[in-house]
C-alpha cells in the first residue's frame, strides 16, 4: 500500500502558535517600562518681565553646532561646570538654556547635568 503524499501544507498549528504569541505579546505589552525623560510642560502664559529680573537669570546658549556659549562667549565643555558655578553665585534666579532647533539633545541634557552638579536649582528651557 502507497502513502499519499499530501498537496498542500497544513497551517492550521501555524495559525495556533501565532494566536497564542499575540495573546502573550498583548499581555506582556503594557507591562513593558517605557524609558524617556518626563518633562512637566508648563501651560503659555505671556508675561511681561522687567530688565532687572533677567539680570539675575544666568543664560546658557547651545548652537546648532553644539557649542556652549554663556553670555555669548564660547566655553569648552570641560570649563562648563566651573563656568557655571562660579557665574550662578551671583546670578541666583536659575539658568536659562537656549537651545538652537538643530542642536542635539544629548548636549542640552549633558548641560543640565552639568548645572544640577554646579547647584542650579531652578532651569529653565527655551528654543531658539
Amino acid at each position: 500500500m502507497k502513502r499519499q503524499t499530501f498537496n498542500e501544507i497544513n497551517i492550521t498549528p501555524l495559525t495556533d502558535i501565532f494566536l497564542v504569541l499575540l495573546i502573550i505579546m498583548m499581555v506582556i505589552a503594557p507591562m513593558l517600562d517605557q524609558q524617556g525623560l518626563n518633562l512637566a510642560i508648563p501651560d503659555y502664559v505671556e508675561k511681561t518681565q522687567n530688565t532687572n529680573d533677567e539680570n539675575k537669570i544666568l543664560t546658557v546658549t547651545v548652537s546648532a553646532d553644539n557649542k556652549y556659549y554663556v553670555d555669548g562667549e564660547e566655553i569648552a565643555e570641560n570649563d562648563l561646570f566651573n563656568t557655571i558655578k562660579n557665574k550662578s553665585q551671583t546670578l541666583t534666579d536659575g539658568l536659562m538654556i537656549e537651545a538652537e532647533g538643530d542642536s542635539q539633545h544629548g548636549c542640552v541634557v549633558k548641560l543640565m547635568d552639568t548645572a544640577r552638579n554646579a547647584g542650579v536649582k531652578s532651569i529653565s528651557l527655551t528654543e531658539i
